[in-house]
C-alpha cells in the first residue's frame, strides 16, 4: 500500500519540481540541504537564498528580450526593483549585480538610494522612480537626490497637490511620469484605484499644470494594477484604456517616451502553480505596439517595477512541530515553535497562502492536521487548502522531531511582521541566515541576524536604558 507522505506527493503532484527535490528522506530547496540547516541554526528559523534573487531578474529580462526580436519591438526594456518588497541591503547588494534600477516609495527610501551611492552599489546614471504619496519631506528629498547629479530621477505624479509642491520648488529640468488611477476587478470594494489620476482627466491636466511649465518634463505614464498582471479581460481591457491615453498623450508631448507597467508578476504558491510569463510578456507589448501603430505614435520604452517576482521565491522559514493537540474526534493541531502571525504576518492579514511541506520524515505515513502558532490568539493559525480547511503532514510521534518549511516567502514579511521590534505577544524575531553560493557552486552561509534577546525586546519598551 503506497500510505506514506512521498506517496502522497508524487500521487498530487508532478514531483520532483525544478526546486525541491528530496536526499535521504528530506527536502532540499535548490540544493540546499534543510535538515542541515536545521541542525546548524535550530528553529525557528529565517533564510534567504540569494541567488535565486539574480535568475528571477534574468529571467524577466530573457523574455522581454525574447518579445522584442519576435515582434520587432523597437523600444527598450528596463527593470526597476521596487524596494518595498524588502529593503534589506543584502536584497539591494544582489539584485544590483543584473544592471538594474530603483523605485521608491517613501522619504526614507531616498535615504536608501543615496547610502547605496556612498557604497558604490549604484552610480548616478541609475534610473530611480518614485511612487507613494508625496509629502513636503519626500518632495524635498527628490529634489536634493536631482541636485547632486541624479539626472534620472523620476518622481511619478500622484495627484495636483504633490505636482504644486514641485512646481514651487523645482529650479532644474526635471522629468516626471503621471499614475493612471485605473478601475479596480467587479468584486473590489471600491471602483477606483485611490492611487494616481483618473483616465478620462490625465490629458486635461497635462495640458492645464504641466506642458507650459519651464521646469517638468513630462516622460512617463505609468499603469498598475492591484490585481497584478494576468491573462484576464480585466487586465486587457485596462491596458488598452492605458494605451489610449499613452497615445493620445505622446501626440501632444513629444518628451513622453516611457510607458511603467509597474509590479505585478505572481509568484509560485503552490506545487499546481501554472503561469505562461513569456506569453504575457509577448503579448503585452504585442498591444502596446499595435495600439501605437493605428494611433500613428513612437512605441514606449518599457519599465517594469517587479518587487515580490524579484525576492518572493528567495525566501523561506522553518518551524518545528512542538506538540499536537487533539481538539475533537476529527481536530488535530500541530503547534509550531513561533507565531504565523508575526513570521509570516500576510497568513494572518490577506490570507496569502505559500508552499508549505515537511522537512523531513517523508516515509512516515500522513494525517490530515491544522497548524498553531504559539500566540494565545485565534486568529494564529495556518490552513493552506480552504476547500478542505485542513492540510497533510507526516504523522505526527511524540518522540521523533518533525520540521516543517514555508517557502517563497521573501517579499514583505520581514517589514510587515516588524523586523527588529516588537510582536504580538512579545514572540521573538527568529534567527535569520543568507545563503549564497561561491563560484564553483559550493553553499555558503552567512548568519544575517540572531534569534531576538528579552534584553532586546525590552530596552525597546523602555525597561532598559539602551
Amino acid at each position: 500500500m503506497k500510505t506514506k507522505y512521498i506517496d502522497l506527493i508524487e500521487q498530487t503532484f508532478d514531483w520532483p519540481q525544478e526546486e525541491f527535490k528530496l536526499e535521504e528522506n528530506s527536502l532540499l530547496f535548490h540544493g540546499v540541504p534543510l535538515m542541515d540547516l536545521v541542525k546548524k541554526y535550530g528553529s525557528p528559523l529565517k533564510f534567504t537564498y540569494l541567488p535565486k534573487i539574480s535568475q528571477n531578474i534574468q529571467r524577466a529580462k530573457t523574455w522581454f528580450r525574447n518579445a522584442q526580436r519576435e515582434i520587432g519591438y523597437e523600444g527598450d526594456y528596463h527593470y526597476c526593483y521596487c524596494t518595498k518588497s524588502s529593503h534589506f541591503r543584502y536584497v539591494l547588494e544582489e539584485a544590483l549585480k543584473n544592471d538594474i534600477h530603483l523605485e521608491t516609495s517613501s522619504a526614507y527610501d531616498i535615504e536608501l538610494v543615496k547610502r547605496l551611492y556612498q557604497l558604490k552599489k549604484i552610480t548616478r546614471n541609475q534610473t530611480v522612480i518614485c511612487n507613494g504619496f508625496k509629502k513636503e519631506e519626500y518632495v524635498s528629498r527628490i529634489l536634493e537626490l536631482r541636485a547632486s547629479g541624479f539626472e534620472n530621477i523620476i518622481p511619478i505624479i500622484d495627484n495636483a497637490y504633490e505636482l504644486n509642491v514641485f512646481k514651487e520648488r523645482v529650479e532644474e529640468t526635471l522629468d516626471i511620469g503621471i499614475r493612471i488611477a485605473s478601475e479596480e476587478e467587479p468584486k473590489f470594494e471600491f471602483y477606483t484605484s485611490r492611487l494616481g489620476i483618473g483616465y478620462k482627466y490625465i490629458t486635461r491636466f497635462y495640458k492645464k499644470v504641466i506642458h507650459d511649465d519651464p521646469n517638468l518634463r513630462l516622460k512617463m505614464l505609468h499603469f498598475f494594477i492591484n490585481s497584478g498582471i494576468k491573462d484576464t479581460s480585466y487586465y486587457w481591457n485596462e491596458l488598452i484604456k492605458c494605451l489610449k491615453v499613452y497615445c493620445e498623450l505622446r501626440e501632444i508631448c513629444p518628451t513622453l517616451d516611457s510607458l511603467n507597467i509597474g509590479g505585478g508578476f505572481p509568484i509560485k504558491n503552490s506545487l499546481v502553480y501554472s503561469f505562461d510569463y513569456q506569453y504575457m510578456v509577448t503579448e503585452i507589448l504585442r498591444q502596446v505596439k499595435a495600439a501605437c501603430e493605428d494611433a500613428g505614435v513612437p512605441v514606449p520604452h518599457i519599465y517594469t517595477e517587479f518587487g515580490s517576482f524579484t525576492v518572493g521565491e528567495s525566501g523561506g522559514a522553518i518551524f518545528r512541530i512542538l506538540y499536537q493537540k487533539e481538539q475533537n474526534d476529527r481536530e488535530k493541531w500541530n503547534m509550531i515553535d513561533s507565531s504565523f502571525m508575526t513570521t509570516l504576518p500576510d497568513t494572518w492579514a490577506i490570507n496569502k497562502r505559500f508552499i508549505m511541506l515537511p522537512i523531513n520524515n517523508w516515509d512516515e505515513s500522513y494525517e490530515r492536521v491544522f497548524l498553531g502558532g504559539l500566540t494565545c490568539d485565534s486568529d494564529d493559525y495556518y490552513n493552506s487548502e480552504q476547500h478542505t480547511n485542513a492540510i497533510y503532514l507526516p504523522k505526527y510521534y511524540p518522540d521523533q522531531d518533525q520540521y516543517i518549511g514555508f517557502f517563497n516567502t521573501g517579499a514583505y514579511q520581514e517589514t510587515l511582521g516588524g523586523f527588529g521590534g516588537i510582536h504580538h505577544c512579545l514572540i521573538p524575531s527568529p534567527r535569520h541566515i543568507l545563503i549564497d553560493r561561491d563560484d564553483k557552486g559550493r553553499l555558503k552561509y552567512k548568519e544575517f541576524t540572531h534569534e531576538q534577546k528579552p534584553r532586546e525586546v525590552l530596552e525597546i519598551l523602555g525597561y532598559y536604558d539602551k
